[in-house]
């Protein structure tokens, strides 16, 4: 299977199945040595993992990250790092009813017309379970760009459905289930979560992330555009409908006057642009927003065909994310660290010599 690949310098292979023994990663173009441990890598997962509050998938998965390869007494080597995660929570019989059906909104019929074939067990290669790979290389990445550049990438639930998720402080993420920066509508997000699970249905949500202390001049004209390149990434989300960098689709109703960032010897007096300006990083706080869909897998009863086409009812058992949106904040951070890992990278190869006599503003990165 094409398409497993992520990266040009900073390059991040992904394998396996949602039930197959195991799932991960290799990473080639890692720079050698940087300190790097399971223990970098595993709080991320922890983050992402299933079975961490009634409001997920209950399926329990350790998530456990072994580190085989490019790491020698603490430090990496240059070499490839392979990552592996274990499976060890799978239950295929829920799905033995989906061999000969297809799940609406799911890949299940652009899966079999595509190979002729596919693994029903947990939607197999489709499965969102194979983001945890992902999560593990922005980890790595994560650490370099600290360690180079002060970067640092947060995400958070903005919308649950309908419920817009005032932000407060980035403080408040870590402090309950759902990544949302506001204390306070929590409770509302249960409730909302809890009567979604009784009624069998599913809802999308909105994520936003900001990368702090992004250093200037990531990004490559023409079709290399650093913006380009973290919409191409984020789509490669699972469930991921919309991509926004700045102030997205709200530029339509905007005027020149009011969207194009001003700047003085002070530094930029707005980011509309949301840091990128030309393809190109400004220094400037990067804000990007996803739109993620609703859960395709519920329980209600949908229409459907079978394989040979006739009409069937599906009706999706097992164990899902009534919204997958509540564990993707790790995956989004993990997804931008890898484009900016990868844009540091090719920066540091082709421009390194650059100098200026002018420093940048204030506000941009050294």
């Amino acid at each position: 299977m094409s398409g497993s690949t992520f990266g040009h310098l900073f390059c991040v292979t992904n394998f396996g199945e949602s039930h197959g023994p195991a799932i991960g990663c290799v990473i080639d173009g890692c720079p050698p040595g940087m300190r790097l441990s399971e223990a970098d890598i595993q709080p991320d997962l922890d983050r992402r993992r299933p079975g961490t509050s009634r409001h997920v998938t209950q399926r329990s998965e350790a998530d456990a990250v072994q580190i085989l390869s490019g790491v020698y007494e603490g430090l990496t080597t240059g070499t490839p790092i392979a990552l592996l995660i274990q499976n060890t929570d799978q239950r295929s019989k829920d799905y033995g009813n989906l061999l000969d059906t297809f799940r609406p909104g799911h890949a299940d019929y652009t899966y079999w017309h595509k190979y002729g074939l596919r693994d029903p067990r947990g939607g197999g290669r489709a499965s969102a379970r194979l983001t945890a790979p992902m999560v593990a290389a922005g980890a790595v990445a994560k650490k370099w760009l600290h360690e180079k550049h002060g970067t640092l990438i947060s995400a958070w639930m903005a919308a649950l459905g309908d419920v817009e998720i005032p932000f407060e402080s980035l403080a408040e993420i870590p402090n309950n289930p759902f990544f949302a920066p506001n204390a306070g509508i929590v409770p509302q997000l249960e409730a909302t979560m809890d009567a979604l699970r009784k009624s069998g249905d599913s809802v999308g949500a909105r994520i936003e992330v900001l990368a702090q202390s992004v250093p200037v001049g990531l990004g490559e004209p023409l079709f290399d555009k650093l913006d380009a390149d973290i919409a191409y990434a984020m789509m490669g989300i699972n469930a991921v409908k919309g991509v926004e960098i700045g102030d997205g689709f709200k530029v339509v109703a905007q005027r020149g006057s009011q969207h194009g960032d001003e700047l003085s010897p002070a530094g930029f007096r707005s980011n509309h642009s949301g840091g990128v300006l030309g393809g190109i990083s400004t220094g400037q706080d990067l804000r990007v927003a996803i739109a993620i869909k609703p859960t395709s897998s519920i329980r209600l009863p949908r229409a459907s065909i079978d394989r040979a086409g006739a009409p069937t009812t599906v009706e999706t058992h097992g164990r899902h994310d009534p919204c997958v949106g509540i564990r993707a904040a790790p995956i989004a951070e993990a997804m931008l660290a890898l484009v900016l890992m990868d844009h540091a990278l090719r920066q540091r190869a082709q421009c390194a010599d650059v100098t200026l006599a002018t420093p940048p503003i204030p506000g941009s990165a050294p």
